[in-house]
């Protein structure tokens, strides 16, 4: 019995003692630089607005808020516009909605009205999808994980982050450029081919999106993975897109760095008379451009300086890695 005890308080101290966290991301990782369209579906039905009916917000004046994000009706879950919209239309005038609010589930009973058309209506503004462009960051040569934007999806009817049941990435090819100028971000225009799918989404986190890719990858070069320790102020490269499909490497200068911010650690500035003569600065569909100095990925551009778009900050390449492997 001593001896059974004995050997269960060892197993306990070096279980203790384990990290917390462990990481198996590659050393090398593909460098991406692409740009690509992306597309994420909700977790549930996601309330962005009201609109009157008869003069009433009758859905706000239930208890619905904007932000709150419908996961059941009538205590059938749904997980889309089409699912939400057919359970309704199933119901009697009054409708009980279960709600997530502040990660808190909420009730709310709404009765319909029926507008001047006698169409029962919820008085809903509501989304359940978010589509845009972004740019492809890395792949990890082992897993196939990979990580793009190098910031959350951020939905900007309700300010707040976009909670994700799934998502993919798709073909995109930069058609046009809307230049920035100091107080104003201008962004890519792109077409892009939804038939194309080059990955699933699986996660949508403060430090990007990530998920699985699914296209061959066994031609692409790799890249060596570098530690923030050692990144240095000083000349450094992007790689982006700004016309059709090449990626593109510009010359950029780190002149600050920032181990104690979560996402802005990298202080730089747009050093390329092209980059800057073409787009002028940083612009909006250029997040998750890869960062490389000393034939190193080292971040991920990830927020312009709107009143200085020579200027953006980047992400530490380890902090996205490290997210993708969670």
């Amino acid at each position: 019995m001593k001896f059974k005890n004995k050997l269960l308080a060892i197993s306990f101290y070096l279980l203790l003692i384990l990290p917390i966290n462990t990481y198996a991301y590659s050393n090398y990782v593909i460098s991406g630089g692409e740009t690509i369209g992306i597309e994420v579906n909700s977790k549930g039905v996601l309330v962005v607005g009201f609109y009157k009916i008869d003069n009433e917000y009758i859905a706000k004046d239930a208890g619905f808020a904007v932000g709150d994000l419908i996961l059941e009706v009538n205590d059938t879950p749904v997980d889309s516009i089409e699912a939400m919209v057919k359970t309704v239309e199933e119901s009697s005038s009054q409708v009980h909605f279960t709600v997530s609010r502040d990660d808190t589930l909420k009730d709310v009973y709404l009765t319909l009205k029926e507008d001047e058309n006698q169409v029962l209506k919820t008085g809903l503004y509501v989304k359940d999808k978010i589509n845009g462009i972004g740019t492809l960051t890395y792949i990890d040569p082992n897993s196939k994980i990979f990580g793009a934007l190098g910031h959350e999806i951020f939905d900007s009817t309700t300010a707040s982050k976009f909670e994700i049941k799934d998502g993919k990435i798709f073909d995109a090819s930069v058609s046009s450029i809307v230049k920035s100028r100091n107080g104003s971000a201008g962004e890519k225009n792109a077409t892009y081919d939804k038939s194309e799918v080059y990955g699933t989404i699986y996660e949508n986190e403060i430090s990007g999106i990530f998920g699985t890719y699914t296209e061959d990858i066994s031609n692409r070069e790799k890249i060596e993975v570098g530690e923030k320790e050692e990144i240095t102020t000083g000349a450094a490269k992007i790689r982006t897109v700004i016309s059709g499909d090449t990626i593109e490497e510009f010359a950029i200068n780190i002149i600050g760095l920032d181990d104690n911010s979560k996402t802005k650690n990298i202080l730089f500035e747009i050093t390329d008379e092209r980059l800057l003569n073409e787009t002028g600065g940083i612009i909006q569909g250029m997040s998750g451009s890869p960062i490389i100095q000393n034939d190193k990925i080292i971040g991920a551009v990830n927020y312009v300086i709107v009143n200085d778009t020579t200027k953006g900050y980047g992400i530490f390449i380890t902090t996205m890695l490290e997210e993708g492997e969670k």
